[in-house]
């Protein structure tokens, strides 16, 4: 199953259950600020690829929030946190076995538009942008290794579109969101006279969200 179509199937669950415990009919969005954390599913496409859950990376993302209202249901909310990112690939054949992990780590400022439906539900979308601040690759099994990639090798930067849902349990809140990249994960090189990218693929990142209001 793709990935995307899990991400809708979880979606509509999701909501089906959000429904279910909703009680306020009253959608009026506060001013918030807060922290918040999450478990991350990551992995790559590449170019004219379908986004799969083959090669999946389990991480986290941690960070600060804030919720500015524009009008009675109607939000910005920008955010600054730490995220993983990358893929895992096992392996397996007649001389080795293992997996390698594809390690990315970002510092991420996604800028959102949040609609609260009711005042205990809201939907979000928007687009994020990520700085690159380190990566590795390791490598567990038959072979063993663990080497830092100078991050200067990969581009630096990284931008793409999220979407998500959140129930609020105020102060508490938790949510689901689906991050999808546009930008190619690697540098463009030339070598030879031809004209390469590696890896030529960019990010995907499913996250479920924990956030906690402090004000």
């Amino acid at each position: 199953m793709k990935l995307q179509a899990k991400f809708l199937c979880a979606l509509t669950l999701f909501l089906t259950a959000s429904f279910g415990m909703l009680h306020a009919q009253d959608n009026n969005v506060d001013t918030e600020f807060g922290v918040k954390g999450g478990f991350n599913m990551s992995n790559l496409y590449g170019s004219g690829d379908d986004v799969d859950d083959n090669n999946i990376l389990y991480g986290f993302n941690a960070g600060v929030y804030a919720t500015l209202p524009i009008s009675d249901f109607v939000a910005i909310q920008p955010e600054l946190l730490f995220t993983t990112k990358g893929a895992e690939l096992e392996y397996s054949n007649a001389f080795a076995s293992g997996n390698t992990k594809f390690k990315l780590n970002y510092i991420e400022l996604p800028l959102l538009v949040r609609v609260n439906v009711t005042k205990n539900f809201n939907i979000h979308a928007g687009g994020y942008a990520s700085y690159l601040v380190s990566s590795k690759v390791t490598g567990d099994g038959t072979i063993e290794f663990d080497e830092e990639i100078d991050a200067d090798d990969l581009a630096r930067f990284d931008a793409g579109i999220s979407a998500g849902i959140g129930v609020d349990f105020s102060p508490i809140s938790v949510g689901l969101r689906y991050n999808y990249g546009l930008t190619t994960v690697g540098k463009e090189r030339t070598f030879a006279g031809a004209t390469y990218t590696v890896p030529d693929a960019k990010n995907s990142n499913l996250t479920l969200y924990l956030s906690y209001k402090l004000n």
